[in-house]
């Protein structure tokens, strides 16, 4: 016999889903079309949502996922972290320079793991924890890809956030509710052509691993 569900509680979870999916916002309308229900009935599961802050509207009426989901975000990102360390790890010590992950949140990247080569007489020193628009440096970038629905398979950038630093980043594709993107970061000459491939499957392997 299947286990009974809550049919409120799914519909909640596909409306923050649906959102999620979707960076530009959705009316209540596009919301329902998208769902397959009743617009009154996603009228009233986003009033509830909006009460905890997991729904929030903007100045056009449209809806987007609330701050709310920050709070529940924080308690996945050492799960998230620990999971990473070791994959970091292998492409730190791979390529001689310090392997990071980044996640977003709102508008700002926010270095969640950062592991340095251990063989190098000179990296980069980068702190867990440290924020930047996502406009500004490779990691933020990586994950601007995931939000524009880019086909780039990684971004390079030299000097955004550091004068001298180069990185190149790659967002960590497939992974629901997950907006982040694994890089490197150097002082030194950066070969994209060389390491753009390893960066990308270092952050495959992380994808699937969190799958």
């Amino acid at each position: 016999m299947a286990a009974e569900t809550s049919q409120t509680l799914d519909r909640g979870i596909r409306v923050l889903m649906a959102l999620a999916a979707a960076p530009q916002g959705l009316t209540v309308t596009a919301l329902a079309e998208t769902l397959g229900i009743n617009r009154t009935v996603v009228y009233r599961l986003v009033s509830t949502l909006e009460l905890h802050a997991l729904v929030r509207r903007d100045g056009h009426g449209r809806l987007h996922v609330g701050l709310g989901i920050l709070h529940v975000a924080t308690a996945v990102q050492p799960v998230v972290r620990d999971v990473a360390i070791p994959v970091l790890r292998r492409l730190a010590e791979q390529v001689g320079c310090t392997a990071h992950l980044t996640v977003a949140e709102g508008d700002e990247a926010l270095a969640l793991a950062v592991i340095e080569p251990s063989w190098t007489d000179l990296h980069v020193s980068y702190r867990v924890g440290a924020r930047h628009p996502l406009d500004r440096g490779a990691a933020g970038k990586a994950i601007l890809l995931l939000r524009e629905a880019s086909t780039s398979p990684y971004a390079v950038t030299a000097g955004e956030l550091e004068a001298g630093a180069r990185g190149l980043a790659a967002p960590v594709r497939g992974v629901e509710g997950l907006e982040a993107s694994l890089g490197i970061v150097t002082l030194m000459a950066l070969d994209e052509r060389e390491l753009g491939p390893v960066v990308v499957a270092a952050a495959d392997e992380l994808a699937a691993l969190l799958r």
